[in-house]
């Protein structure tokens, strides 16, 4: 029997010489296995020796050297490679090493030793290769160390170098460091062109740091020889616009032309949206005029505003004209300009007209995408098309591979509850939570809403509940819906324990949560604690509208008397407030109550006069009134 060590011994690695020989060698060893060989041994894919002598700027790195790195990382034995395969340490070398596909601390440790090396350090280039490979391997602390590195070296940076440093610091949203280290390469290195100036103007666009974007314009207007061009004009004169500061943009426009500068198709644009965002509808057509003649060629974006800007105005006729103009003009429409018609279209109820458009959509190589579809959804309802019709639309939308978003279910939601079908509401309510999207507070308002006005106010109260915890505070207007309904069905402590808990968990009540509050004081009879409600709305940062001193008019008219109504319609009409119908009849209802015909005959030749109706019930009864008083004279005599 054999001994069982003799057995281990024989199965041992040790007993294969090939394998023990191979265990031995040093890292440093296998490295030779890399040595330059004879030419008849050198592969196509490595350096030939007739090119070692030539001038590094044709060099490529040796394949042998990239191996290396691979298998054994940066070491000694990658050392030694650069020594056997005679590479120079130079500024293209770490270009190429750091370009290299290997691990980016591999490159880091390369990039570090090659900074120790007697006669050399490290350029703007090698800083720059080695930053990009920092961002693409997403090490933001590493890139940041690394820019303030080379701020700090002695190396020239060139505003080429800067420009991308403050875009890479951008993208890195590192707005503030950005501009730290833009004024340390200033003061220190070099001196900012306008592509530099331009840089750091967009980096604050795209972060949405308007207010900044202005001091840098002026900061670079007073640089000697360096002058705002057409990016810098566009970019400023968007950011005006997204500060409401229109009468600066439109200023720099004609400041612009006036400095010999033609506005690109983005600056038009841009303008476009501001004169429309201002109700300027016919500057805009002119200034869409203006682009054509100095030949500057309206792109997609621009008839997107145009269409999207003449839609809104309601002039849908000259929306659909441009629409066509652009086909024949030969501009290929996208999804977004597409998106935009065929809304205006089921805004102006032609819901056929916008069906034909996205059934065209296939045609013009535009796929329809959710947003497409919420739009013919929501036009299909206005419409009050029938419900079978939306269903069939959202299956159609699903089958086309489009997942539906929040706002599909919060359309269709809404929708179902307009026309009373409330179970089919609750049905999307459900749906929408089986496929994981957020709850939507709108969606979830228009449910509370029906299920009040159903009187379903313990299913209402418990769809409140569940948003609350979903969301962890709701929405004014939810609270609003809740106390509205709560107060209607008689639980007023309830509706002002729900305005209290707004206040306490930082939700500040709108208008819309005052008056349901107050409408339901008002409904209970509490018409003073209303009235100081409405007075302390103000102070609480809440302006009233017309509904809210109406509720109060209302409360004062049924229990108040009609003194107390008639001092409050007089308090309302010295204020800057426009009444309205429902303010009359709400007045006349009461003096006719009254007995008093003479003062309302009154208020019924001021309401003539001033364009509005009168109420048929109160009418009625204001002639049955003025009836009893002509019989009682009669009986008199």
């Amino acid at each position: 029997m054999l001994n069982r060590s003799t057995c281990w011994n024989k199965r041992g690695i040790s007993t294969c010489s090939c394998l023990f020989d191979r265990i031995k060698q040093t890292e440093s060893e296998i490295v030779q296995m890399f040595r330059l060989g004879s030419p008849r041994e050198e592969t196509p894919n490595f350096v030939n020796r007739s090119t070692l002598g030539k001038k590094s700027k044709g060099r490529t790195l040796d394949e042998r050297f990239i191996r290396i790195l691979k298998i054994f990382k940066w070491g000694p034995d990658a050392e030694k490679a650069l020594e056997v395969l005679k590479l120079k340490v130079d500024h293209r070398l770490v270009r190429e090493v750091l370009q290299v596909d290997v691990e980016i601390n591999v490159k880091m440790q390369f990039f570090r030793w090659a900074g120790k090396r007697r006669n050399f350090e490290h350029d703007s280039t090698t800083y720059m290769t080695l930053i990009r490979c920092l961002e693409e391997a997403r090490l933001v602390g590493g890139q940041w160390k690394t820019i303030q590195e080379m701020v700090k070296s002695s190396c020239v940076i060139a505003p080429s170098d800067l420009s991308e440093i403050v875009r890479i610091l951008g993208r890195a949203k590192m707005v503030n460091k950005a501009l730290s280290i833009f004024y340390q390469i200033k003061y220190r290195k070099c001196k900012p062109t306008a592509s530099t100036y331009n840089s750091i103007i967009l980096m604050l666009m795209q972060e949405g740091h308007y207010d900044k974007v202005h001091e840098l314009y002026n900061e670079m207007c007073n640089e000697d020889n360096c002058f705002p061009d057409t990016v810098t004009y566009s970019a400023l004169i968007s950011a005006f616009g997204k500060l409401n500061r229109e009468d600066s943009a439109m200023r720099l426009f004609d400041e612009m032309k006036e400095n010999g500068l033609y506005p690109t198709s983005k600056i038009y644009t841009t303008l476009l949206s501001i004169y429309f965002k201002l109700g300027k509808v016919e500057r805009a057509l002119e200034l869409l005029q203006e682009m054509k003649e100095t030949g500057c060629a309206p792109t997609v974006y621009t008839y997107t505003e145009m269409i999207r800007g003449l839609g809104s105005a309601g002039r849908v006729e000259e929306a659909y004209s441009i629409y066509i103009n652009m086909l024949n003009d030969g501009c290929k429409p996208d999804v977004v300009l597409v998106n935009n018609v065929i809304n205006f279209l089921g805004r102006a109820g032609r819901l056929a007209d916008a069906i034909k458009l996205f059934e065209a959509m296939e045609s013009m190589n535009c796929t329809p995408n959710v947003v497409t579809y919420n739009t013919i959804i929501k036009a299909l309802f206005e419409s009050k098309a029938p419900v079978s019709e939306v269903i069939s639309w959202y299956e159609r939308m699903k089958t086309s591979g489009i997942s539906p978003s929040s706002f599909t279910y919060s359309i269709l939601i809404d929708g179902f509850c307009k026309k009373n079908s409330l179970e089919k509401a609750l049905l999307m309510l459900e749906e929408m939570d089986e496929n994981g999207l957020p709850p939507c507070p709108a969606a979830y308002c228009s449910l509370i809403n029906s299920l009040g006005r159903a009187r379903r106010y313990d299913a209402a109260s418990e769809l409140f509940q569940e948003l609350k915890e979903n969301c962890g505070s709701s929405s004014a207007r939810v609270y609003a819906v809740m106390i509205k309904h709560f107060g209607k069905c008689g639980r007023l402590s309830d509706a002002v324990d729900l305005f209290n808990e707004m206040k306490r968990l930082g939700c500040s009540p709108d208008v819309y949560a005052y008056n349901a509050l107050m409408s339901g004081m008002v409904r209970g009879g509490m018409i003073e604690e209303a009235q100081f409600l409405l007075s302390g709305m103000e102070e609480n940062g809440c302006i009233p509208d017309l509904n809210s001193y109406n509720i109060i008019l209302n409360g004062l008219a049924r229990t108040g008397g009609p003194q107390r109504a008639m001092e409050m319609f007089t308090k309302m009409k010295a204020s800057k407030m426009k009444l309205d119908a429902v303010s009359y009849n709400t007045l006349l209802g009461c003096l006719s109550r009254a007995g008093m015909l003479e003062e309302a005959a009154k208020l019924m030749k001021e309401m003539q006069s001033n364009g509005f109706e009168y109420d048929v019930i109160t009418y009625s009864s204001i002639l049955e009134a003025v009836g009893k008083v002509d019989e009682d004279c009669k009986f008199a005599v």
